[in-house]
């Protein structure tokens, strides 16, 4: 594969994320600019209060098919595991800071989730389980995301050592790593709730 098409891959990734399905399906149900109600942030918990269920779980399954997209086309292309990790990072990229929408995007935990499912499957199977521990334990919902990409590079390098997957392992360990500092750093403000005490419990409203 030449470095010009390998660029082009995960330059689609991107543009593939700045796709913000929230921004747009919040607009067509309600008229509304999904960055400007509620807490502001363009992703599926927003937009579940701005425009309801229906909403909610549109905007979630389509990030998180944006996010298993932008990794599954150049796997299926036979692309090397450094452009199909770059490819992760960039669709979580474009979710996050989206050029088509003024770099105003989500948090990247549903396209995150995608990407890094079908980039480490394992090891997004055993985040699973930590954000349902998290969440049950403390019923923070950021907590959860928070906990679990801070542990997915953890995650990643032990099922590494049991060789699942079995290739690209360094580009893997790189990639998960990106997307933690990013989501992490996005949830800045649910961390200074947290530790203020003052962050919604799930089910008691509020804003994520």
């Amino acid at each position: 594969m030449s470095p010009s098409f390998a660029a082009t891959l995960v330059l689609g990734a991107y543009l593939l994320g700045s796709v913000s399905f929230g921004v747009v399906i919040v607009k067509l149900m309600q008229g509304l600019d999904l960055r400007t109600v509620g807490s502001g942030n363009a992703g599926a918990t927003n937009a579940l209060r701005a425009a309801g269920r229906k909403a909610g779980v549109a905007v979630l399954v389509l990030d998180v098919i944006k996010g298993i997209t932008a990794v599954a086309v150049p796997r299926a292309l036979d692309a090397s595991p450094a452009v199909v990790s770059g490819a992760a990072v960039a669709v979580v990229v474009g979710h996050v800071f989206p050029v088509f929408f003024g770099f105003r995007g989500g948090k990247g935990v549903a396209t995150a989730a995608g990407a890094l499912g079908t980039l480490a499957p394992p090891a997004m199977a055993l985040g699973m389980v930590v954000f349902l521990v998290v969440v049950a334990w403390k019923r923070y919902v950021s907590l959860g995301s928070i906990v679990t990409a801070a542990s997915f590079p953890l995650l990643v390098w032990i099922t590494l050592r049991f060789r699942w997957p079995e290739s690209g392992g360094p580009w893997l360990l790189l990639a998960s790593g990106a997307i933690a500092i990013l989501i992490v750093t996005k949830h800045s403000r649910n961390l200074q709730r947290l530790i203020k005490g003052t962050e919604p419990r799930l089910g008691g409203g509020g804003r994520r």
